[in-house]
């Protein structure tokens, strides 16, 4: 029957009748209309927005998103560096599962025939497209219908902040070119380091050090240096947070808001020291909002939650068909609003190899209260503090400096002694101690809280295959980075073209191994 038909049919009818088969139709077109899917990624911010408590800075586009969808304020990524967490975004996997274990720019990458978000998504009908990096290996394996042309400068990183006005144009375009369903991924640099403090008049009114009360607590020094660096990692927030009104301003005028799902988050924890590719909460712990139309009910959410969560979600989203292999859940229950049956109890990360000269790979797990830190190279003095505290690499120049650690609390200087000189296991209570500085781990009122933790972090070791945690793997691993430091004195492993790493092989077949068994 065709419209006219129905319409003269369902007219003979009375009003009331006719309202209702009127709505009836409404909700089940509602129902059976596919999602369109914008997935909003900023680079190297924590919790740093004014709906999360940030007093310093303002963030009026990401606050009024949190207004009017679910903001999750115990929010984690699997990994706190750029391609690895990136990878489970596109994957649903831990990077141990998916074998893109540190930085592409260090040629790291994914093993061969994992299945992507994109692919998934345009087997069911999605128009696809990613605006700013992709930062996984190989790119072949997330083939987007559409990115930006080069010289438009976002297809990559873009941390010089050229053409910003053409995240929202570009995304406008795409997702005005057809009526079928999209997903379109848009990557905003600005948290990275170095940090701008204004670029194109945004932000109006830049941060400097007198408008910052402290840096960021986990860092623990309160010097004038560290406030302006965090003014102008503000100032960055600040754009980040213009540039994605933007962005939602070109939605809504299509029209789109309504049945589009928007999630929102930082990819990893902020460049200052213990923040970024360590296994401290300042490098896991991120900001999520997620507003899916329809579904999601105005609310913050306590409950801890994990990347690893974000494709099924997605896939669920999509009316596709969540695969049994993948570790997360979707989390359509939690955003309407309903009680969950099953809770996560405990968040899961890893630190493989970010790349070869910072080696120092572990896995960590908390609950509500309580974070285990497994270090497997305790051994070994954390070549990452001294890359922090010495500005050795461009990029690293907010790491807190020796001078200013001595200048610093007794607590303070003991925990930067643990992360340079760490002991086995790291253990926390986050409740008295959120900022991690007080290592118990050694304290024998812990004991079972530690033991519990190490069991359960083994558990999943074994139920994930995690190369990393079988010592043969782990060694055979250690030797090949050793042999790329041997012989990159440099630190220019990055620009060996030729280099490959061997990993990608033994590690999958570990992997294939064992998860069958």
């Amino acid at each position: 029957m065709n419209l006219p038909e129905m319409f003269i049919t369902i007219t003979k009818k009375p009003l009331y009748l006719t309202v209702f088969i009127f709505t009836m139709q409404f909700v089940a077109t509602a129902q059976n209309e596919k999602l369109n899917i914008l997935l909003i990624t900023s680079e190297d911010n924590g919790p740093d927005l004014g709906c999360y408590g940030a007093k310093d800075l303002q963030t009026p586009f990401l606050n009024k998103l949190a207004q009017q969808g679910v903001k999750f304020q115990n929010a984690f990524v699997t990994y706190a560096l750029c391609s690895p967490s990136r990878s489970t975004l596109f994957t649903g996997l831990y990077p141990h599962q998916n074998g893109q274990v540190g930085l592409a720019t260090h040629h790291f990458r994914m093993y061969d025939g994992i299945k992507t978000l994109p692919v998934y998504l345009k087997e069911a009908g999605y128009r696809t497209g990613c605006i700013g990096k992709i930062h996984v290996n190989p790119e072949s394996a997330l083939p987007f219908d559409f990115r930006p042309a080069k010289p438009t400068q976002l297809q990559g990183s873009n941390f010089a902040r050229k053409n910003l006005s053409l995240y929202a144009s570009l995304a406008d375009s795409f997702m005005n070119a057809s009526g079928e369903p999209f997903f379109l991924m848009v990557n905003y640099p600005d948290a990275h380091t170095n940090w701008k403090r204004q670029v194109d008049g945004m932000p109006a009114k830049p941060l400097d050090s007198n408008d910052i009360s402290s840096p960021p607590s986990f860092v623990g020094s309160n010097s004038n240096r560290l406030k302006q660096m965090t003014a102008d990692y503000y100032n960055s927030i600040e754009r980040v947070d213009q540039l994605i009104g933007d962005l939602l301003d070109k939605l809504k005028s299509q029209g789109k808001d309504k049945n589009t799902l928007v999630i929102y988050l930082g990819d990893h924890g902020a460049e200052f020291s213990r923040g970024k590719f360590t296994l401290y909460e300042a490098g896991l712990r991120v900001p999520l909002i997620i507003n899916w139309p329809g579904v999601s009910k105005q609310s913050t959410v306590n409950e801890m939650t994990s990347t690893i969560d974000l494709v099924p979600t997605m896939l669920d989203a999509a009316h596709i068909s969540i695969p049994k292999d993948l570790p997360g859940k979707s989390l359509k229950s939690i955003l309407s609003g309903q009680k969950n049956e099953h809770p996560t109890k405990y968040i899961f990360g890893e630190l493989g190899c970010p790349f070869p000269f910072a080696y120092y790979p572990g896995n960590s797990v908390r609950n509500e209260r309580y974070k285990l830190i497994h270090n497997l190279l305790y051994e070994r003095e954390n070549p990452g503090v001294k890359i922090y505290t010495g500005h050795t690499i461009d990029g690293f120049e907010a790491g807190t400096t020796q001078e200013e650690i001595d200048a610093s609390d007794a607590l303070v200087k003991k925990a930067y002694v643990t992360w340079k000189h760490p002991t086995e296991y790291e253990l926390y209570d986050l409740a008295k101690d959120p900022n991690e500085f007080n290592n118990l781990s050694d304290n024998p009122k812990y004991m079972s809280v530690k033991n519990e933790l190490i069991t359960v972090l083994n558990n999943w070791e074994k139920q994930t295959a995690d190369p990393f945690a079988d010592k043969t793997m782990l060694a055979k691993f250690t030797a090949e980075v050793d042999e790329v430091e041997k012989t990159h004195p440099d630190m220019d492993d990055a620009k060996d073209k030729n280099l490959k790493w061997k990993y990608v092989d033994y590690f999958a077949d570990y992997i294939k191994k064992h998860k069958s068994n």
